[in-house]
């Protein structure tokens, strides 16, 4: 029973390997490169070691973590959608349920459904946890954005509107955070890199 365990968890271990192959649109920090998601999900599980002080309630650091892990590892079957994409819909829940449902199934029944669960959390967004989870998920761009002069705000020509409305989840986490990141996009604006309005307005 241990040993048929054991390789069950070595084949998930080797199947989110392929999560270093999905590409974002965000590129890593000072850098013309983009990001992956793997190096995504650590970047956002450090941040919350980090930053975790400064969320609204006290908040289980380890779930967050654990959360911020897997949140995207639908995306080996789903694939990335471009947060400002408005011709790809954003509410894959029937193809990403099937993923999830894939790739935490290759794992023990134990392991398998506490992930699934966990990725449930985050998705449900009810919890303090996956509110602070989604707040570290919504700084990160933005804070690469800010040190490539811009980045995809630019090259997408995105707009402080649609920037504005898509952070403001950060509040839910973090209000502290959140007051700063508002502090950024006001300097975003007032330097240049950020455009006041959208191209529709």
């Amino acid at each position: 029973m241990q040993a048929s365990q054991l390789i069950k968890q070595i084949e998930f271990i080797k199947e989110i390997d392929k999560l270093k192959y999905i590409q974002r649109k965000t590129r890593l920090f000072n850098s013309d490169r983009n990001e992956n998601d793997a190096e995504h999900s650590w970047h956002l599980a450090m941040m919350t070691i980090v930053l975790s002080e400064h969320a609204n309630v006290p908040i289980d650091v380890l779930k967050v973590v654990k959360m911020l892990l897997i949140h995207d590892i639908v995306e080996i079957d789903a694939g990335d959608t471009f947060i400002y994409d408005t011709q790809k819909s954003h509410d894959n829940t029937v193809e990403e349920r099937v993923a999830a449902e894939r790739i935490f199934g290759l794992l023990p029944s134990s392991q398998a459904s506490e992930l699934l669960s966990i990725w449930e959390e985050f998705e449900e967004q009810k919890t303090a946890e996956a509110k602070f989870a989604r707040a570290m998920d919504r700084l990160e761009p933005l804070l690469q954005n800010v040190s490539n002069n811009g980045g995809t705000w630019r090259e997408f020509e995105i707009g402080f509107d649609q920037v504005y409305q898509k952070k403001q989840a950060i509040q839910y986490g973090s209000e502290s955070i959140w007051a700063y990141a508002e502090q950024l996009l006001s300097e975003s604006v007032e330097s240049g890199i950020l455009k006041k309005t959208t191209l529709q307005e």
